[in-house]
């Protein structure tokens, strides 16, 4: 990017940024709570006085088209507007499609409504801007203010500013959209990044004040992306899911094309922003899974689900009445008819880091916390006594995809988890594999990364699909690692005597979603667990270093996908939410000889949220239906304790020996969180105040 044109962006874009960190300084100074607790660092006995927690950071969203991020990423997105972040939302392409501004076909014959891609498109903006202004303020009609802003990929883009809210920014690529959801078509995002064509488009639309036309190269996209991170400085990048799969059967996406290579195009752009070297923030990215969506139970409960719903009706001009006064139209006609889309309003899911293994216990009192930041491994360490945490410690190594699991083997090493994916100069240079890195001692630093390859063939093929993976340990210390593969199946890989590893297994089971999840019971039984759209699937050992036996039928309800697990007495005990609700559900499984035992099924915490849930001894950690992190115990009250702090990913809780706990979030600041309960038993009239801090305090 030239220099002088950086200059001109950055000048551009400056006093929107000053006033929107000013109202993220307040968020993250604790001016919205006087809330103080006095948390233990470690194990020592020194108290510190740290401040609560609460929502801080900034945000950038990446999506392809207009509404994606309504549709797909909401209610996180309305909750980071509600807590006062600097958020700005990046749309790749106009969302032209047909033209037609049609709700159903109803407005067909409208001689108003005429098929023009142009004004459909700044129909489609009026919509986004009405539901933004919306979720910001209460007021559909806040004003904007819209210029243009040179990028650093050699085009101009629209800048909205949220008059009222200047920390809420809008930026419109405004690239020609793919105008079909699967077929190919070599005018398209798809196109650009597969090499079918050198350059693609602008469809700009009517009402922009961008009039001049141009076009991007795959690197001037990537570039354009990165460019505009390097000015908004975000601590959370939110995107769409770069490796939906395909159908089997029809061969077709299972997200529409603009999504996937959308998300494709906003990685590769994270990858070249995180290897800038400058002033910046860390951060953490969250995928977002998209049509999928239509196909599993519902996670989020009624109410959550209506409020979603309501945006959408903002967005979709459901009341036809012409506010916004643009001869376009105040909104995408199309959603009208059918504001839930494709049964996607009433779900939120995460595509990567719904996994809850990764805090894990070391030697000597010591913990270790793991997640992606900057595209890398970065792990925060407790040691025994005052000292506290420290980190993050970044491990050598780029291309990490967020979430992390980890194992602990035999003699105390901790072993971390994770895929990673790769870039080359062919679309089928594009590669996701599961990696793992092992300390070189107990308590000691690790070593490099290992591949373990992946089970699947080509990327061509969508078989990037593939799930985080969830690693258990032989009594003699070798991994066997499980993930879900692109067909929905369960594939295993075993460590052997020599070190090495085998070939990669087929265990069977179909329609597997999510991250398989895998623990030992006191008998020193192995046992994976993984949900389908209907119930959920066991192996088991009937005897401790036996083969594993499966796919058994539990018999369990339906879950809203992520699963956690964790020993109990002679079983495992499964952690689930209830569809329609987010209510916690538990069951007890039972290994033996043949199909395992399954207890009834107990609910615990009342209404809630969404995503995985963190478990530490009795302690149930989660998203409440406020959507910040909450804690509530097994088998107590009904309502949770919430916090004031919405994070990334998963939590994750650890029991540890003398019986107190440590529970853990990434929170959108990039920064880790934690909260420590005394190891007392919890009275469940009476349950202990859960207070959070940052686990390493600002210097």
């Amino acid at each position: 990017m030239p220099i002088a044109r950086r200059r001109f962006l950055l000048a551009a874009l400056l006093p929107v940024l000053t006033v929107g960190a000013t109202g993220v300084l307040a968020v993250a100074t604790g001016q919205q709570t006087s809330a103080e607790a006095t948390q233990e660092q470690g194990t020592g006995s020194r108290a510190v006085a740290l401040p609560a927690s609460v929502t801080s950071g900034s945000v950038v969203q990446v999506v392809a088209h207009p509404d994606d991020d309504l549709f797909f990423m909401n209610p996180d997105l309305s909750r980071s507007l509600t807590a006062g972040l600097q958020l700005t939302t990046v749309y790749l392409t106009s969302g032209e499609a047909d033209g037609r501004n049609e709700a159903n076909g109803a407005d067909a014959k409208d001689p108003e409504q005429p098929a023009d891609r142009a004004h459909y498109a700044e129909a489609r903006q009026n919509g986004i801007r009405s539901a933004y202004a919306q979720m910001a303020t209460g007021d559909r009609t806040s004003a904007w203010k819209r210029t243009v802003i040179p990028t650093a990929g050699g085009g101009q883009a629209e800048l909205d500013v949220l008059i009222a809210r200047p920390q809420v920014n809008l930026v419109w690529l405004q690239l020609r959209e793919a105008r079909n959801p699967t077929a190919e078509n070599p005018d398209s995002l798809r196109g650009l990044w597969n090499g079918k064509i050198p350059a693609l488009g602008a469809q700009l639309s009517s009402g922009s004040p961008v009039k001049q036309p141009y076009t991007y190269t795959k690197d001037q996209v990537i570039q354009a992306i990165a460019g505009l991170l390097g000015v908004y400085k975000p601590t959370t990048i939110r995107m769409q899911d770069p490796t939906p799969g395909r159908y089997h059967d029809t061969g077709k996406y299972t997200d529409h094309q603009d999504h996937m290579f959308g998300a494709r195009f906003a990685q590769a752009a994270t990858a070249a922003y995180a290897a800038q070297v400058g002033d910046r923030p860390r951060f953490s990215v969250q995928n977002y899974l998209g049509y999928h969506n239509g196909t599993l139970p519902h996670a989020l409960d009624p109410q959550t689900a209506e409020t979603k719903i309501g945006f959408l009706k903002t967005y979709a001009w459901h009341d036809h009445q012409n506010y916004c006064g643009s001869p376009s139209g105040c909104g995408d006609r199309k959603v009208a008819s059918s504001p839930t889309g494709r049964n996607w309003a009433q779900s939120l899911r995460y595509a990567r880091a719904d996994t809850t293994s990764w805090l894990v216990a070391g030697g000597s009192g010591r913990l270790y916390a793991f997640a992606a930041l900057d595209g890398q491994m970065a792990v925060w360490t407790r040691q025994d006594g005052p000292a506290g945490w420290t980190g993050p410690v970044l491990l050598p190594g780029t291309g990490i995809d967020p979430g992390a699991s980890t194992a602990r083997l035999s003699d105390g090493r901790i072993a971390v988890l994770a895929t990673r994916t790769g870039f080359g100069p062919g679309p089928a240079d594009y590669r996701r594999e599961i990696v793992y890195a092992v300390q070189s001692a107990p308590d000691g630093p690790f070593g490099p990364w290992q591949s373990l390859g992946t089970p699947e063939g080509a990327d061509e093929e969508g078989t990037s699909s593939i799930s985080a993976p969830s690693a258990a340990v032989a009594p003699d210390g070798r991994l066997t690692v499980y993930v879900r593969d692109s067909r929905r199946t369960l594939r295993a890989r075993e460590q052997q005597p020599g070190g090495a590893f085998g070939p990669w297994q087929r265990l069977g089971g179909e329609d597997l979603q999510g991250d398989p999840v895998t623990a030992v019971d006191a008998a020193g039984r192995r046992q994976v667990y993984a949900t389908t759209t209907k119930s959920v699937l066991a192996w088991t050992q009937p005897a401790p270093g036996a083969p594993l036996e499966g796919p058994f039928p539990t018999g369990l309800p339906a879950t809203t996908v992520p699963l956690s697990a964790a020993p109990e007495g002679a079983g495992i005990r499964l952690y689930f939410r209830r569809p329609d609700s987010g209510v916690v559900r538990t069951a007890l499984v039972t290994a033996g000889s043949g199909k395992p035992q399954v207890s009834s099924v107990s609910e615990a915490g009342g209404r809630a949220g969404y995503g995985a849930v963190g478990v530490a001894g009795r302690l149930l950690s989660g998203r409440a239906d406020t959507g910040t992190v909450s804690t509530t115990g097994l088998g107590g009250p009904p309502a949770w304790t919430e916090s004031k702090m919405l994070f990334a990913g998963a939590p994750a809780g650890i029991l540890e020996p003398a019986g107190a706990t440590t529970t853990a979030v990434l929170g959108l600041d990039a920064e880790l969180h934690i909260t420590t309960t005394p190891p007392a038993t919890p009275d469940p009239a009476h349950p202990a105040r859960t207070t959070w801090h940052r686990a390493v305090p600002p210097k």
